[in-house]
C-alpha cells in the first residue's frame, strides 16, 4: 500500500463528472490497484474513489498544468467502464510504502455471524431452489459470505450485514469482478442481504445490478415477528 499526502487537486470523468479544487489530502493506493482520496474529515469515507479492476499511470504535465505548478498527473482509468480519475500533483508531503500482507478478514459479531449460518440453513430465503455451495467461499480478497448454486445456471454470490451500507455494496462489487472471471462460476449475480439496508446502498446495488434482501433475524431463528421477510 502507499500513502501520499499531497496538495493536489481530483477530477472525476464518466458517468458522472466531479470536481475536487486545490487542498491537501490523503492518496491510497492499494495492493489491488484502487486509490482512494481522503480529507482530514468525513470519517472513513473517500471524497473520491476508483475501484478495481482499474490502472494507474503516472503522466508528464502539459506546458499549461506545469506553468499553474503541477508537477505529476496521476490518471487512473477503470478497466471495465473506462471511468477515469485525474489527479494533478502539485507538492508532495510525504511518500511512504507499505507492505500489509494478507489480511485474515473481518471477524463479524455475534449477530451478523447468526444471520449468516441461519441463512445458510434458510438458503429459500433468497430464492427458491438454490443450494449452498459453501460458506466463507474463499477469494484472492476475502471470504464470500454465501455462494450459492443456482439451478437455471451460474452463482450467486452473497454478502451478509446486520445494517447495510454503501461499503457493504462497495465489498459485494468486488467479489463479483473477481468470481465472474472463473468460468466454472459465472456468471456470478449479486446479493446482498442484510437487517436493514440505507436507501443510499440500495439505490448504489440497483445501479450495479445488485438484488437487496431485506433479513428478519427474529422470523429466522423461528420468533413470530410479523416484520415482512423480502422486499
Amino acid at each position: 500500500m502507499r500513502l501520499v499526502i499531497a496538495r493536489c487537486s481530483v477530477d472525476y470523468t464518466g458517468r458522472l463528472n466531479a470536481h475536487l479544487p486545490l487542498a491537501t489530502r490523503l492518496l491510497v493506493h492499494k495492493g489491488d490497484g484502487s486509490l482512494l482520496v481522503h480529507s482530514d474529515g468525513g470519517s472513513y469515507k473517500p471524497l473520491n474513489w476508483m475501484s478495481p479492476p482499474c490502472t494507474l499511470t503516472v503522466e508528464t504535465p502539459d506546458e499549461e498544468s506545469l506553468s499553474a505548478g503541477v508537477t505529476e498527473h496521476w490518471r487512473v482509468t477503470h478497466a471495465k467502464t473506462g471511468d477515469a480519475l485525474l489527479v494533478r500533483i502539485y507538492e508532495v508531503l510525504h511518500d511512504s510504502v507499505h507492505d500489509l500482507g494478507v489480511d485474515p478478514g473481518l471477524q463479524k459479531d455475534g449477530v451478523e455471524a447468526d444471520l449468516q449460518r441461519l441463512l445458510a440453513e434458510q438458503v429459500d430465503v433468497i430464492g427458491d431452489g438454490l443450494t449452498l455451495v459453501r460458506r466463507e467461499f474463499p477469494t484472492a480478497i476475502g471470504p464470500v459470505d454465501l455462494l450459492l448454486r443456482n439451478p437455471a445456471g451460474g452463482t450467486i454470490a452473497v454478502e451478509v450485514k446486520r445494517r447495510g451500507d454503501i461499503d457493504g455494496v462497495e465489498q459485494l462489487t468486488r467479489y463479483l469482478e473477481l468470481l465472474n472471471r472463473d468460468p466454472h462460476l459465472a456468471p456470478v449475480a449479486g446479493v446482498f442481504a442484510a437487517q436493514e439496508i440505507k436507501p443510499q446502498a440500495k439505490t448504489l446495488a440497483g445501479d450495479r445490478g445488485i438484488r437487496c434482501v431485506t433479513l428478519d433475524y427474529e422470523g429466522m431463528k423461528g420468533i413470530e415477528s410479523g416484520a415482512p421477510r423480502l422486499f
